[in-house]
């Protein structure tokens, strides 16, 4: 007589209650995933966009244009690439992308799922946000030319101009839409930035004076700022009004928002000075800019980065106030300087070009 039983496998009533236990639990994982890829998320997804390099050519109305053109001045051949970069956004209120897409951004380096209202803020049409993001290229636009050409050593009027005003400021029977404020206490203005900068210091307390130009004849208002979460405003909006003393046009279709002012401003610094600035090298790059040459942090940087890595650069030019941002999502091959101001990001370029030590140049990093 055996004491063993020879036959090793589970009984047949046993294993049946592990495979209805099994089919049970697969069941259950189809389920959820079919539930996942229906459910909408509260999020949208920030991916890579397209990059365009500014020396080059883009579509405009169906034919390729030279992204920058100067048509009645001097040009000099260039050559490498000076590369904008754009973010594309995946979702909008009412379509977002459902679990199973935001899961998947969660997991990819490239991607971020940033929640809707970030991108697309309550109460605010998709008209709106098209009109907005429409007007602050066509803003940055003329700020990089002005920069460009200040960089340069052209001297030409810019005008902080108001541009609305509202109901409830100080500023409302004071200020009228069109006038230039050419100084605040006696300080010369050339910029927005320069313009909240006196504003702030001048505080909540006490009226500023301002200098003012309506309709070519100069006056003189004042105006108490107030305090708005924290913030000394006027309560008015403004905007750069340029005189330009060469033309320079800048084409770029369907993309919005400032992001691509320094980028565009040297561009049009290489075209205008003899050289090719950047050596032959493939550099990219993102920012704001105003008329001072004062670089600006912008948003979507870690998707900035992988799309210069997809063209190619081995270098990219950061606002230092995203560096916080890029720290630890820099992609192999490629140095990431931390810029403030557009001479620096041309001197940086620059020493690229001519193959120089860039070791002393600021990193995110080391910045």
């Amino acid at each position: 007589m055996a004491l063993f039983d020879d036959d090793p496998s589970p009984r047949p009533r046993a294993r049946s209650r592990r495979e209805r236990i099994g089919g049970i639990a697969i069941i259950v994982a189809v389920l959820i995933g079919v539930l996942f890829a229906l459910l909408p998320s509260p999020y949208v997804i920030e991916q890579p966009g397209p990059v365009y390099d500014t020396l080059g050519v883009a579509e405009h109305d169906g034919d390729e244009v030279p992204l920058i053109e100067i048509p009645d001045e001097e040009t000099f051949p260039t050559d490498g690439e000076l590369n904008l970069l754009t973010v594309t956004v995946l979702g909008r209120p009412g379509q977002t992308p459902n679990w199973l897409e935001v899961l998947g951004a969660w997991f990819d380096r490239t991607r971020s799922a940033v929640p809707v209202e970030a991108i697309f803020p309550p109460g605010v049409t998709d008209e709106d946000r098209d009109a907005q993001n429409e007007a602050a290229m066509v803003d940055s636009q003329q700020d990089a030319i002005a920069a460009a050409l200040v960089e340069l050593g052209y001297d030409f009027p810019r005008d902080v101009t108001v541009a609305g005003i509202l109901d409830d400021s100080p500023a409302a029977g004071v200020l009228e839409e069109g006038d230039v404020i050419a100084e605040v206490n006696g300080d010369p203005v050339n910029s927005i930035d320069e313009l909240r900068a006196a504003v702030r210091e001048n505080g909540a307390d006490a009226p500023a004076e301002l200098s003012v130009v309506r309709d070519g004849a100069p006056l003189t208002v004042q105006v108490t700022p107030v305090d708005r979460d924290g913030t000394v405003v006027l309560g008015v909006g403004v905007r750069m009004v340029y005189a330009f003393p060469i033309d320079v046009e800048l084409q770029l279709d369907n993309v919005g928002g400032p992001s691509a002012g320094m980028m565009f401003a040297l561009g049009i610094i290489d075209k205008l000075t003899p050289g090719a600035m950047t050596g032959g090298e493939i550099i990219a790059g993102t920012g704001t800019i105003d008329s001072a040459g004062e670089v600006g942090a912008i948003g979507g940087v870690r998707q900035k980065l992988w799309g210069a890595e997809e063209v190619g650069a081995d270098w990219f030019l950061s606002p230092a106030g995203n560096c916080d941002e890029v720290v630890g999502h820099v992609p192999d091959g490629i140095r990431v300087f931390a810029v403030e101001t557009l001479d620096e990001a041309r001197t940086i370029v620059e020493t690229i070009g001519e193959r120089g030590d860039t070791s002393g140049f600021a990193s995110c990093e080391a910045s």
